[in-house]
């Protein structure tokens, strides 16, 4: 270990974007040994901390009945050169732990920055303990953990001269903080956005979406399911004749994303197509399940094919790495010792010697994890 490293090791754990605010936290943490400086920043305000990234939350606002905009400003430390379409990690305290999650970041950066607050807008998922809180629980005032944000679902610079966005439900996150990047910006492009809902109560941005149509600045179609079905390649064709020759940045379910990664692919024109899947397909792929061995700890768990290996090894009292929870992020990567295990997104199976996301795999019967 270099002198950098040992100076900086009381707070190597902490998320930070630039190498001068994490000096910056290592000589506070060295000025105050042995106590941490949060021993002492607390006092003051609690959200200057010296070894994570804090938070509180602004406001709740309610968007639809299932979702809402979380507004929250960032404690010390906190970079807002994000970029459009990157997710925020964050930590809430619930019956005494801390659960993280990860949603995508709806408020544009430069605007962020001025007014010192970033939000996200979360849909309560009825297998989704945290966004049920987030939506119907989370109060103003409360204190978060936040985690830098991340991502590669974000546009180039500059803006191709032609973009498509096709999106489903709560896909449409990502993309209201590149449409809001735009308009802030003054940026131009030939804008087309097909955005599919079950039905009016469930739009998001409805408001919102109809002035960026009315201005002109991009073209607005909003598909609702429930009475039209569901989107297919010849309807999506039909809202934009010239969608093959656009740069198309897609975000919602399994089924509608696989959809439309099939329709590129068969018109051979892949590498146009950005795609970010941020929800958790489950069962889909099969219930086999098995008995895991965290072979490190020896703890073991019996589970079937939709609970996911971080899970299990989480109910079984195991140190798990985790990060995003939704496959984006690499942080939960583990090698595979024994057995086959199953990626829930797609199905594909890994084996003894490969490295897998334990947050989106699980058995396809015994397994064991180098963990």
């Amino acid at each position: 270990m270099n002198w950098r490293e040992r100076f900086e090791a009381p707070v190597r754990d902490v998320a930070a974007r630039h190498r001068g605010t994490q000096l910056v936290r290592a000589a506070v943490a060295r000025i105050t040994t042995p106590l941490l400086p949060d021993d002492y920043l607390h006092l003051a305000n609690p959200l200057w901390s010296a070894r994570e990234l804090r938070g509180r939350v602004v406001s709740v606002r309610r968007e639809t009945a299932d979702t809402a905009t979380i507004e929250i400003k960032p404690g010390w430390g906190f970079s807002f050169d994000y970029q459009p379409g990157q997710y925020l990690g964050i930590g809430v305290a619930v019956g005494g732990r801390w659960i993280w999650r990860s949603y995508s970041l709806t408020s544009a950066p430069e605007i962020a920055e001025r007014d010192q607050t970033v939000s996200i807008t979360v849909k309560a998922m009825p297998e989704g303990f945290l966004s049920s809180h987030l939506v119907t629980g989370i109060e103003p005032g409360t204190i978060v953990r936040l985690a830098a944000p991340a991502g590669e679902f974000v546009l180039p610079d500059p803006l191709p001269p032609k973009l498509l966005f096709l999106t489903a439900g709560s896909g449409i996150t990502p993309i209201m903080s590149m449409l809001r990047t735009i308009s802030h910006r003054g940026q131009h492009s030939d804008i087309v956005v097909i955005h599919s809902v079950p039905g009016p109560d469930d739009l998001l941005f409805g408001e919102e979406l109809a002035g960026y149509a009315q201005r002109g600045t991009v073209d607005v179609h909003i598909h609702e399911s429930r009475d039209g079905g569901r989107l297919t390649p010849d309807r999506i064709a039909g809202l934009c004749d010239d969608w093959a020759h656009r740069e198309t940045w897609a975000c919602g379910p399994g089924g509608f994303l696989d959809l439309v990664t099939g329709m590129f692919a068969q018109a051979g024109m892949e590498q146009h197509l950005h795609l970010e899947r941020f929800a958790l397909e489950r069962g889909a792929v099969g219930a086999q399940g098995g008995t895991v061995t965290f072979a490190r700890s020896g703890k073991t768990a019996t589970v079937d094919g939709a609970t996911t290996l971080l899970e299990a090894g989480e109910a079984s009292g195991v140190l798990m790495p985790f990060g995003c929870r939704m496959g984006i992020c690499q942080s939960c990567v583990v090698p595979v010792e024994s057995g086959v295990v199953r990626d829930l997104r797609n199905g594909v199976e890994h084996i003894a010697g490969e490295r897998i996301q334990t947050c989106v795999s699980a058995a396809a019967g015994d397994c064991s994890l180098d963990v």
